[in-house]
């Protein structure tokens, strides 16, 4: 890579956790500890990509939860609400976070390439740094170690989908030029802060959000269903304006010599 100086990767759904399974049920069990509060797993996973805090304040503004939150409670919900799950969220978040730390098969390798070919390897997440400094070791362990970790509290001006994280990770890292820089993540918010940051953009959607299945569950449906599941997903990450998506980080080689050529060329995101 002659023009490509780093990649910014998210964590869960991207690099690590197939899936992104460990936030997303971390969420129902945060409201239901908190408040005895129902929420579907689905529900939980619609804000995926925002910092946990923006996240459970979006769900409890979300109207349709809203009204059970009324309906339930006699009023509606309130920041000091949100205040008391993202709390209630933390420490359970912490005691799982490590349990799905290891990469997805075939990242590893990838990322390995690319860092002996010295291209950087920036990250970024949607979790705060108290979870990021139990998910960091724990992904070390397995042999994942990026040149930069930003977590969703660091960025004085906000998370996602603000640019804030990706460009801290572009003065922490030394970057040159912002359009050197590929932004890959498998969740919406997360393609909006790669192009607000004005990154090339990479959506992953097998491994990550957009589906949502363990690999376990993705491996037990049938070639109908994923393939359904795979179209779904990839208009999802296209739709929120990613540059090219892909099932999986694995696959991103091919993508990165297209944007290796096109910045030859002159072209920017």
């Amino acid at each position: 890579m002659k023009n490509i100086e780093a990649l910014i990767l998210d964590w869960a759904g991207t690099v690590v956790d197939y899936g992104s399974i460990a936030p997303t049920r971390i969420f129902v069990e945060a409201f239901k500890k908190g408040f005895d509060f129902d929420i579907s797993l689905e529900e939980a996973r619609a804000p995926m990509g925002l910092g946990k805090w923006d996240h459970i304040n979006t769900l409890l503004n979300t109207l349709t939860i809203a009204q059970r939150w009324q309906q339930q409670f006699g009023r509606l919900p309130s920041q000091q609400d949100v205040d008391h799950i993202y709390q209630t969220f933390m420490p359970l978040q912490q005691d799982k976070v490590a349990e799905r730390a290891a990469p997805i098969e075939g990242v590893l390798a990838v990322i390995n390439k690319l860092q002996a070919d010295n291209v950087k390897i920036g990250s970024c997440s949607g979790y705060p740094k108290p979870v990021m400094d139990v998910l960091v070791p724990a992904a070390q362990a397995h042999g994942y170690q990026p040149d930069c970790v930003v977590a969703s509290d660091e960025c004085v001006a906000g998370s996602r989908p603000g640019p804030w994280m990706a460009l801290e990770n572009v003065q922490r890292l030394g970057i040159s030029k912002v359009a050197n820089c590929v932004k890959v993540d498998d969740s919406v918010h997360g393609i909006t802060e790669g192009l607000n940051a004005g990154m090339w953009t990479v959506g992953i959607a097998v491994t990550g959000n957009a589906i949502g299945l363990s690999e376990q569950e993705w491996q037990a449906c049938d070639a109908d269903k994923q393939a359904l599941l795979t179209r779904e997903a990839y208009q999802q990450l296209s739709s929120a304006g990613a540059h090219f998506v892909i099932d999986s980080l694995a696959d991103i080689v091919p993508v990165l010599n297209e944007i290796e050529a096109r910045l030859a060329r002159g072209e920017r995101p």
